[in-house]
């Protein structure tokens, strides 16, 4: 089992984003079984103290990363060139959109209150939200929903990881 869980690691250090077990499978020619048990022997052995990475599950795949411990420390350092800041508007878009999906550009803009044009825009250049359809309504307006991008920038397996809103946040996001 060392020798796979070795390359199952050698794979996911080689890879930048979420990996799922078929395309582990496929990659290192080891069956569903193995994969599953290599990634759980390398989740064991990054659970340790003495180690500072672990194995992240995001959007239902698996990563190496580094140990959100650290990531404080480390992000003076290392954040600075890689780090994406968003506005509050951006923010607030991309929330309403992540609990509310699938949500149209004008229901955003009732749940926000302001035009959503520009933070829709820069989302969709981000790769943080995706066109998911069109609503069932007269000039079927094209409805946002996020992206396995969204997921892995916030570190979430599934939407399902989202924080859960009390009943006065979950109105706010509500459509009416």
């Amino acid at each position: 089992m060392e020798k796979e869980a070795a390359l199952i690691e050698a794979i996911l250090y080689l890879e930048t984003d979420p990996m799922e077990y078929g395309v582990l499978s496929r990659v290192s020619g080891l069956g569903k079984d193995a994969v599953a048990a290599a990634v759980e022997a390398l989740e064991a052995k990054y659970a340790r103290e003495d180690s500072g990475i672990e194995l992240a599950r995001i959007g239902g795949g698996v990563m190496i990363s580094i140990k959100r411990e650290f990531g404080e420390v480390l992000k003076e350092h290392y954040g600075k060139k890689n780090e994406t800041r968003f506005s509050k508007a951006a923010l607030e878009t991309l929330s309403i959109i992540a609990y509310s999906q699938p949500v149209t550009r004008s229901e955003v803009e009732s749940i926000r209150g302001v035009q959503a044009d520009s933070m829709i825009r820069l989302l969709l250049e981000k790769n943080l939200i995706r066109e998911v359809g069109k609503k069932d309504i007269p000039g079927k307006p094209v409805q946002y929903g996020t992206t396995k991008e969204f997921l892995k920038f916030f570190r979430l397996e599934s939407i399902a990881d989202l924080p859960k809103l009390d009943e006065n946040e979950a109105e706010r996001f509500e459509l009416e």
